[in-house]
């Protein structure tokens, strides 16, 4: 197989980026304004840290608010770990950013979304399935050229 640029890796590298920023800025000097997170993570990956009774309860995928309420928010270069409250029962976990599968701003409207990684085998066998046709690059006729005179615009 052939080397290749791997574009949707740089790119949830890049996003994943972005969100450890903000959480730095946010551990630093609290939220801004109206400014909070909706964050939905895999509670089954393998690094995440939650209490029992909520992986049980959100088996799969849990989406967690930080906003009014969040305590001893720490952020390192795989994930962060943040103290929730939840009905009153203050709850630490840690949330790796490979966990991650949505991370929501409401108050600016802002969101990334993470697509779920499938296995070498999976993308070979998607590849594989691609119509030749699809491949193909309809040629624009390229349009004449538009020829303005400035005398109009002299005085």
């Amino acid at each position: 197989m052939s080397r290749s640029i791997e574009y949707g890796n740089l790119m949830h590298d890049a996003m994943r980026g972005l969100i450890r920023q903000v959480l730095l800025d946010v551990a630093a000097n609290g939220l801004p304004g109206n400014h909070h997170f909706f964050i939905t993570f895999d509670t089954e990956h393998p690094d995440a840290e939650l209490a029992d009774w909520l992986s049980d309860r959100y088996p799969g995928e849990m989406t967690v608010v930080m906003q009014h309420w969040y305590d001893k928010l720490e952020v390192t270069d795989e994930g962060f770990s943040v103290t929730l409250n939840f009905g009153d029962a203050p709850e630490p976990m840690y949330i790796p950013y490979d966990a991650i599968r949505t991370f929501v701003d409401p108050s600016v409207e802002f969101g990334l979304k993470f697509e779920q990684q499938e296995s070498a085998e999976d993308d070979d066998a998607a590849l594989s399935q691609i119509d030749e046709s699809e491949l193909e690059v309809a040629e624009e006729t390229p349009k004449a050229a538009e020829i303005v005179s400035l005398d109009s615009f002299r005085k």
